[in-house]
C-alpha cells in the first residue's frame, strides 16, 4: 500500500485504484455486452474504457512532452473533428481484451510520467481554452482522477443495469449481502410517490 501521508503517493494511489476500477466493470462480459449501448446517448462500458485510456494518454504525454510509444493504437485528435464521439466506443478491429491491455500499457505509461515528475512540473494542455493551458502535475492528477471518477461512475450503474453487479471494489464491495433489493426499490418508490 501507498504511503498515503505523502502527497504524490495518495494522489497517484487513488487514480490507480480508479483505473483498477474501470478494468473490473468489464469482467466477465462477452465482445457483444462490452460494447452493447446502455444509455439513450450510446454510453457503453468498453467505450468507457476505450475513453478514459486516451484521456490518460493525454494528459499524461503531450502536457508534459511526452508521447505515448505507440500512438497508432490511441485516438488521433483529428478523429474528433469526423467524430465527436470518437473514443466512446470500440471499432470493428478493436477488442475487449486488446483495449484493456492497451489500457494497462497507458497506465504503466501514465505512472512513469508520475514518477518521474515531481508535482509542481509545469505542463501545458494544447486542447484547453488559451489562458488555461498551463499547469502541474498536481493539477493534472487531480483534474484526471476526477475525470476516471465520474466515468467509473457511469461504468458501475451501466453494469448494475446489465446484471446487478455492482460495488466499490471487487474484493470490498461496501454493498450489503443477502440486502432485499426489491423490498428497499418498492420503499424508495412509494417515498417518491408521496411527491406525485
Amino acid at each position: 500500500m501507498a504511503d498515503l501521508s505523502d502527497a504524490k503517493a495518495a494522489l497517484h494511489h487513488y487514480l490507480q485504484e480508479t483505473r483498477q476500477d474501470l478494468v473490473w466493470k468489464l469482467d466477465g462480459l462477452s465482445e457483444r455486452e462490452a460494447r452493447l449501448p446502455r444509455t439513450a446517448t450510446g454510453n457503453n462500458l468498453l467505450g468507457v474504457l476505450k475513453h478514459c485510456l486516451n484521456v490518460e494518454a493525454g494528459y499524461f504525454g503531450p502536457t508534459f512532452g511526452r508521447e505515448f510509444p505507440a500512438p497508432e493504437e490511441l485516438v488521433p485528435m483529428q478523429a474528433y473533428e469526423e467524430d465527436p464521439q470518437a473514443d466512446w466506443y470500440a471499432g470493428e478491429g478493436e477488442t475487449k481484451d486488446g483495449l484493456i491491455e492497451l489500457y494497462r500499457r497507458v497506465g504503466v505509461f501514465a505512472d512513469q510520467t508520475i514518477d518521474q515528475l515531481p508535482l509542481d512540473a509545469p505542463g501545458r494542455v494544447p486542447w484547453w481554452r488559451p489562458g488555461g493551458q498551463d499547469v502541474t502535475l498536481q493539477r493534472i492528477i487531480i483534474h484526471v482522477t476526477t475525470d476516471l471518477a465520474r466515468h467509473a461512475g457511469h461504468a458501475d450503474i451501466m453494469r448494475e443495469q446489465h446484471d446487478t453487479a455492482i460495488g466499490l471494489r471487487r474484493e470490498s464491495t461496501n454493498i450489503p449481502d443477502d440486502y432485499d433489493w426489491p423490498a428497499y426499490v418498492a420503499k424508495l418508490t412509494k417515498l417518491a410517490d408521496r411527491f406525485a
